[in-house]
């Protein structure tokens, strides 16, 4: 299974994300960036890439402790920025920003520890991709919009590990389909 650990905004959060992406889609050039579709909004904390199947018992152990010792914090979409000289255009976060890095951190860990390969530590930087590009271009208008945008906050209560099914149909502009696979509530939520 292809394998992410994640931070999933709520839909009133998501909400207020679609209205700012469609300002962002009347931009001028908007056309040549292939913008991520709603389900595919999310933080991602760790990226485990291909897990195999009697790998994921360990890693969803792992992961559930390191949500019990990560305690809810608040959270908000603000800002926003680019990678990549242009190859994804993306919004942050501000809030707790340090405690999504340490929950980012023990997800990595928790891989680490069930036997997942996960290559070279970086350090982690909050961001909600909103839109790509296969190869450079000028984003800055984007950038820009962005710097504006400030969401509402909410209190992160949960740490979710989700499947990433890769489009198998060769259809230009599909999307990848994502699929939660297990939620652990963080310590002292709910």
């Amino acid at each position: 299974m292809r394998l992410f650990a994640a931070v999933l905004p709520p839909e009133h959060i998501v909400d207020e994300l679609a209205a700012e992406v469609d300002r962002l889609r009347q931009l001028p050039g908007a056309g040549r960036l292939r913008w991520t579709a709603r389900p595919g909004w999310h933080f991602t904390l760790a990226f485990y890439g291909e897990v195999a199947d009697d790998v994921v018992p360990a890693l969803s152990d792992r992961l559930a402790r390191a949500a019990h010792r990560s305690a809810p914090f608040s959270l908000a979409l603000a800002g926003g920025g680019q990678f990549g000289q242009g190859r994804a255009v993306w919004a942050g976060a501000r809030g707790d920003v340090e405690a999504l890095r340490l929950l980012a951190d023990r997800a990595e860990a928790a891989a680490r520890k069930a036997g997942v390969p996960m290559g070279e530590h970086r350090r982690y930087k909050a961001h909600l991709t909103v839109a790509r590009s296969r190869q450079a271009m000028d984003v800055r208008p984007y950038v820009a919009a962005l710097a504006e945008f400030a969401g509402g906050s909410w209190t992160v209560a949960d740490l979710a590990l989700v499947r990433s099914n890769l489009p198998a149909s060769g259809v230009p502009g599909e999307q990848p389909r994502y699929e939660v696979v297990d939620r652990w509530v963080l310590g002292g939520a709910g």
